[in-house]
């Protein structure tokens, strides 16, 4: 049942109101001023507030301004006099919902209110997913290795510095990658993920910096590259140690320039994109071997995070361990495996040379194959 609470000082106005909420199967309480509201909301959690403008000791608007420090996710709906709507309007800008005018009209307030819940409802539901894909790309781990990692990665986060994450495959780079845009002030932008490795060279740089139509044989519209789609937010080009010479030269230019043109195309088009780049090559090896640019190394190296093999950070096991159980749960919608410490230790005796994607693919084969418990026997035989 949707709580709505009604802030107003005449009383004839609430009793109003409050006729016609819980009639409408509302949950209503009244507050008689401005400070007896903030005291209700900092008391209660309310979905909805109808607040008054002009009360005294605290008008409406000092009364959303500070309730938005309180609890943000309440709806506010202002009712003012015809003398007031200016301040209605100056308090939409501020935050409210929506107002409506004394008297009210059943149908408009009733409208009003029925969209404000919705707005609420939505607002919940974002919070929930947000919380629900940061917890999906939890980095988990309490070791020595992995906690620098975190440090870094909460120091790093918030600047415009390019980063090249480091790494054995398997061992969660583009987690790394996530977390950097999650935590960033980008994080509302688009996270644009381009596996290298999977795209042949003859086709990187149209995926990077799109083509215009007839620029090649198979160019039969436009096509928008993965730079613009990144525009405002991040782009990760994962593998980059396996990007051609001519595609890396291109995205040098993007870097020093803030621009690329399309394949087939002279026009240029500015670009606002955070680089974060991934490799398991050793890239100074590879600038050796002619294979790839120094100029671009250094041009996206600003920082670099080395993430550890699963080897060198076993005590982290049971705790990935009881993440993947819960994961896997949740996928097969079954109860959730245990695991008994033997197991874990023999679990944490292996050298995972696929990192910490063989580990995740252990325990669903272990999930699957021995149910809701799991003995070191089970790891020994299945692994």
């Amino acid at each position: 049942m949707a709580k709505i609470l009604i802030i107003d000082d005449e009383k004839s106005i609430r009793s109003t109101l409050r006729e016609i909420l819980e009639y409408e199967k509302y949950e209503v309480d009244e507050a008689v001023d401005g400070q007896d509201g903030i005291s209700k909301l900092e008391q209660k959690k309310y979905d909805v507030a109808l607040c008054d403008i002009k009360m005294p000791k605290m008008d409406g608007i000092e009364v959303l301004e500070k309730a938005q420090t309180i609890n943000p996710d309440v709806q506010f709906i202002m009712i003012s006099a015809h003398g007031s709507i200016e301040t209605a309007v100056e308090a939409v800008k501020k935050g409210a919902y929506d107002f409506i005018q004394k008297p009210p009209d059943l149908n408009r307030l009733l409208i009003t209110l029925r969209n404000a819940l919705d707005k609420s409802s939505l607002v919940t539901e974002t919070k929930v997913l947000k919380k629900k894909i940061s917890k999906t790309f939890d980095i988990v781990g309490e070791s020595a290795a992995i906690t620098e990692v975190k440090d870094t990665i909460l120091k790093v986060a918030p600047t415009e510095a390019r980063v090249m994450i480091t790494g054995e495959n398997g061992t969660g780079k583009e987690l790394v990658a996530r977390w950097l845009h999650l935590q960033s002030n980008r994080a509302k932008g688009p996270f644009i993920e381009v596996n290298c490795a999977a795209i042949p060279s003859e086709l990187i740089e149209s995926e990077l910096f799109g083509h215009e139509k007839g620029s090649f044989t198979s160019a039969i519209k436009q096509r928008i590259g993965k730079f613009e789609l990144a525009n405002e937010g991040t782009i990760f080009l994962d593998e980059i140690g396996d990007m051609s010479l001519s595609a890396q030269a291109k995205v040098l230019r993007a870097l020093q320039e803030n621009k690329i043109s399309r394949v087939g195309g002279d026009k240029d088009i500015k670009i606002n994109v955070r680089v974060l780049a991934a490799t398991n090559k050793d890239l100074k090896e590879e600038i050796q071997l002619k294979k790839f640019r120094e100029d671009l190394y250094h041009r996206i190296g600003v920082i670099l995070i080395h993430v550890p093999p699963l080897r060198e950070r076993k005590e982290d096991i049971p705790l990935l361990v009881d993440k993947f159980l819960n994961d896997i749960s949740g996928e097969y919608g079954t109860r959730k495996s245990t695991i008994d410490k033997k197991a874990l230790d023999v679990l944490q005796s292996f050298e995972w040379t696929g990192n910490i994607r063989e580990l995740r693919n252990v325990t669903e084969r272990l999930v699957i194959m021995c149910g809701d418990q799991i003995t070191a026997d089970d790891v020994k035989k299945y692994c």
